[in-house]
């Protein structure tokens, strides 16, 4: 069964610091450290209190709702199917959202509502002063993080991955991650690559009532996962591309995170190979594709100066540290062989 997340109290947290904290190999918990952010407090006051306190700093920007009737539990993934999504999707203004949380309270008949990762510099101005990235390091200064808040009731977003680190703050209500390493996909059984809930792949094992006659391999993730119970100012912080199922426990919930990424911005995404990798390798002949895997092992791999290690610099070509001129000239050749 799945086992707690490590948890650092203040003294635990300030001996082994911010950098240890944010390049921690497994997830992290810090307890209490947000405990002094106003948003925080005024949830632990109500509620109401923490609506209104977000509500001030409202720009009027649409926000992205998303909506599932009570039967679906909150959780936020396809119908039965898998032909359409089990929840509705609308562009919404977050005063609406906010009294329509304000309306539902305890409501267990009550639709399932929440508004998902909403930029914060954009869409609440003035918030992040109040309440700063909990948070101070070198990695974060050259690498500024993006600011996001997720508001709603009880709902379930299925495991996923992301891309980026993450520094999430359980700011109202309690949330519980379930996160796994990121050699537990197969034992995740991700769905269709597209459409997806939200823009990211998840799981199609259903946590609460597991079907272990089609998905076997979700007991061995079990073995692996670890499990973050989050209070009002608990910050969470795990590296990427790990799992996580997000559970919003109460009936209302805030939590702000912070994704970041030590790549440069001018780096593509790596699903960008995944997709070209099944129009180039994956349907090619066993021995072929264990061949190619050695290539990528000494290309992509690998320590990145490796490949390199051997040539003059002026013969380096694509094989140099990547900058933006490299890859403006590397996203050129393969748009002309896709074109061919």
């Amino acid at each position: 069964m799945p086992r707690a997340v490590r948890t650092l109290d203040a003294a635990e947290h300030a001996a082994i610091g911010d950098d240890a904290l944010l390049t921690a190999s497994e997830p992290l918990v810090v307890k209490g450290l947000a405990r002094d952010w106003p948003l925080v407090r005024r949830g632990l006051e109500s509620a109401g209190a923490a609506l209104d306190y977000v509500q001030q700093f409202d720009a009027g920007r649409p926000v992205t709702a998303y909506i599932a009737d009570p039967a679906t539990g909150g959780r936020f993934t396809y119908n039965a199917d898998l032909t359409a999504m089990g929840f509705k999707r609308e562009r919404a203004v977050l005063a609406d959202c906010l009294d329509r949380l304000r309306e539902a309270g305890d409501d267990p008949t009550a639709q399932h509502l929440y508004i998902g990762s909403t930029d914060i510099d954009s869409h609440l101005p003035g918030f992040a002063p109040e309440n700063p990235l909990p948070l101070t390091s070198p990695l974060l200064d050259a690498h500024p993080p993006l600011a996001s808040i997720w508001i709603g009731n009880r709902s379930i977003a299925p495991a996923h991955w992301d891309m980026s680190n993450n520094i999430a703050v359980c700011a109202v209500g309690r949330r519980r991650f379930t996160l796994f390493p990121p050699d537990q996909a197969a034992n995740l059984y991700p769905g269709p690559l597209e459409p997806t809930p939200a823009g990211q792949v998840v799981s199609m094992v259903d946590f609460d009532a597991p079907d272990f006659t089609r998905h076997p391999g979700f007991r061995i993730a079990l073995a692996a996962a670890q499990v973050a119970e989050l209070e009002p100012g608990d910050v969470l912080v795990y590296p990427a591309l790990w799992w996580h199922q997000v559970e919003a426990l109460d009936p209302v919930n805030m939590l702000v995170n912070y994704w970041w990424n030590a790549a440069g911005d001018f780096m593509d995404s790596p699903m960008v190979t995944i997709l070209h990798g099944f129009l180039s390798l994956r349907d090619r002949p066993l021995a072929e594709k264990q061949a190619w895997r050695a290539l990528f092992d000494y290309y992509l791999f690998g320590p990145a100066e490796a490949a390199a290690a051997h040539l003059p610099d002026h013969a380096r070509g694509p094989l140099a540290p990547l900058d933006p001129a490299i890859a403006r000239r590397l996203r050129a050749q393969v748009s002309a062989r896709l074109q061919r």
